[in-house]
């Protein structure tokens, strides 16, 4: 067996009785390229932006969750204000229509008398005598109106309105023998609120959203 000559250990450092530094060996220093550190500075700034997109990406994560859960629970807060407004407008429409309606039966008393007798047509086309019932301060008026009416659709029975005590602006009752017909613009304006309010009632907070395409 052969072997190598020992080799002497030597200590880097050197300490003296006093325990200071009595002697250290010179460490070399090393250069690094211009292109190392070039590579280097690259490396950590590219490490560097992957740490902070990810934390970005974890951050925004987090918010989105928050937002999804706050909308989440608004939802409920959103359907109800949702459904007022629907019912402030379908009010205010309804409001609306029967002030027009007002508007036009104070101008036209006569008018709906003469449309159900255009509509009656064929129902009252035999009939030998028509009694319509009417407010009294519109009797001769109507009487004339019906009159014109009943020529234009060529009906050629006897037609007869009388005054009803009771009745006001554009109320009227018409009996031709085999059926009758009546408009009472209050009845007629509650039961349109009273239908309005049963489709709000039964819509609820189910209704369709606001905004087409979007639920």
């Amino acid at each position: 067996m052969t072997g190598s000559a020992p080799r002497k250990f030597d200590f880097d450092t050197v300490f003296d009785d006093a325990g200071g530094i009595a002697y250290a060996a010179p460490r070399p220093k090393r250069l690094f390229p211009a292109e190392e550190v070039e590579a280097i500075r690259a490396a950590a700034y590219a490490e560097g932006e992957r740490a902070a997109l990810a934390s970005m990406a974890a951050l925004q994560a987090q918010a989105l969750s928050q937002i999804a859960q706050a909308a989440q629970a608004a939802l409920p807060g959103l359907a109800a204000v949702a459904h007022e407004h629907r019912v402030g407008s379908a009010e205010l429409a309804l409001a609306c229509a029967r002030a027009i309606a007002d508007a036009a039966l104070a101008r036209f008393p006569q008018a709906p008398a003469q449309a159900a007798i255009e509509t009656l047509a064929r129902e009252i086309e035999a009939a030998p005598r028509l009694v319509v019932m009417a407010a009294p301060d519109l009797v001769e008026a109507l009487q004339a109106a019906l009159s014109d009416t009943a020529q234009a659709i060529g009906y050629g029975g006897q037609i007869v309105v009388r005054p009803a005590p009771g009745y006001v602006g554009a109320q009227f009752t018409l009996d031709f023998g085999d059926g009758s017909a009546a408009f009472d613009p209050a009845a007629a304006a509650a039961r349109v609120a009273q239908a309005l309010e049963a489709a709000l009632a039964a819509e609820g907070l189910h209704a369709e959203p606001l905004i087409p395409g979007q639920g």
